[in-house]
């Protein structure tokens, strides 16, 4: 059956890559998304899945049920594009100005609507049901997956997987790492409230400027001396704004910047030192702060045994020299929130193109070697086998009454 799964999702090849590449042409951005959620609807209901549209406010979900009863397999790909200039000189490039598809997402889509066209048209000999999760807003926060599982997204998910393209990684591998595989993001920002005054008498003043470039030295104290260092955090200063003229000592100093942890410890242990150091520097300098802390998505910590059924499909069906086990990386994702309610784990698929540069997400020359979607797709087939496997034992187990 699997084998038989495989061989028609290769045969889908040049479709996935249709697919793709529409998408590529006419990106939208997260929370702005119309055409690309309708076009998605429209092909699942083509297939004759049926679909909820406007999930979450502009995610869908297409739902294959089994002949037979067992366990429910989640799977998502993410839809939204990136305010980016397209600067590829392909035949596919983006036709909308200043915007981009610079992280893979069309390539994902693609895949899931390639590998719910096998799993519809091979329903009859399923076990269980899938559920197909295509979600808007995985690139700006709030994210959409937080709202589309508060629609109902999840409800009745046994299980659910995920996979990122990626772009840097080598073609034919998958990337993964079992528990904390990615960071969780939290943003800041300090505003700093001093005393101008002309910049021939600094006495007289309390310089904002000044207390911002003090803070931003020693905020970096707090992740190389007050953090163990096998416990990976990134404290980043993003901009620091103060002063109008080259005269005039600047009274107020505003900057922003982000925190990436693994642990959920030191995820509260950085807000507590950010706080607390801002203030009782900005206190000693006679100034006043203000610090907005915003948490962002929570790290990516994939199950144990969702990860050693992937390993093992992944070996049994595909290559053992496929796998690859990966350090986290210190990126975000909001797949972190589906594995928060559900048991899952989220992994990477090697996409790096073999001729001319590979460039990284976000990059305005961003692509990928599309075969990799065929090596997603065969993942998420054989983790849905392995599950639909599951559920035939089961159900011969039954005794007969």
């Amino acid at each position: 059956m699997l084998e038989k799964w495989h061989e028609e999702l290769t045969e889908m090849y040049d479709q996935m890559v249709e697919w793709r590449r529409h998408f590529h042409q006419y990106p939208e951005t997260s929370f702005q998304e119309v055409e690309t959620p309708k076009m998605i609807a429209d092909i699942l209901e083509g297939f004759g899945i049926e679909v909820s549209r406007n999930v979450g406010g502009r995610g869908v979900v297409g739902k294959i049920y089994g002949a037979k009863p067992g366990k429910t397999i989640a799977l998502r790909a993410d839809f939204d594009a990136l305010p980016i200039q397209d600067e590829k000189d392909v035949p596919y490039k983006s036709k909308v100005p200043g915007v981009m598809h610079a992280c893979g997402h069309d390539g994902h889509t693609a895949t899931l609507l390639a590998v719910a066209k096998v799993l519809n048209d091979n329903r009859a000999s399923i076990a269980g049901n899938i559920v197909l999760l295509h979600q808007h807003a995985e690139e700006m926060f709030p994210g959409g997956a937080q709202a589309m599982i508060a629609d109902g997204c999840l409800d009745d998910v046994d299980v659910v997987y995920g996979s990122h393209l990626s772009s840097l990684s080598e073609l034919g591998k998958y990337y993964y790492k079992p528990g904390y595989s990615q960071a969780a993001a939290d943003s800041f920002e300090i505003t700093i409230k001093g005393k101008g005054g002309h910049g021939s008498a600094p006495h007289e003043t309390i310089d904002a400027l000044a207390v911002g470039t003090a803070l931003i030295t020693q905020l970096q104290f707090i992740a190389s001396r007050r953090v163990d260092p096998l416990n990976p955090v990134v404290l980043s200063i993003g901009s620091f704004h103060a002063g109008m003229a080259k005269n005039v000592i600047a009274d107020t100093a505003v900057m922003t910047g982000t925190v990436r942890t693994l642990d959920k410890e030191l995820r509260d242990f950085m807000e507590g030192e950010i706080k607390h150091m801002a203030n009782e520097l900005c206190e000693s300098m006679q100034a006043s702060c203000e610090v907005d802390y915003t948490r962002g998505y929570p790290s990516v910590n994939n199950h144990e045994e969702e990860v050693a059924v992937f390993e093992s499909v992944v070996e049994n069906t595909l290559d053992k020299g496929m796998l690859t086990r990966s350090v986290p990386i210190m990126g975000a994702e909001d797949f972190s929130y589906y594995i928060e309610e559900k048991p899952g784990m989220f992994f990477h698929t090697g996409a790096k193109v073999s001729d001319g540069i590979a460039y990284p997400h976000h990059h305005p020359m961003f692509d990928f070697d599309e075969r990799a979607m065929i090596n997603t797709g065969k993942a998420f087939l054989s983790i849905v086998d392995y599950y639909v496997s599951l559920s035939l034992k089961e159900i011969a187990a039954e005794p007969v009454v």
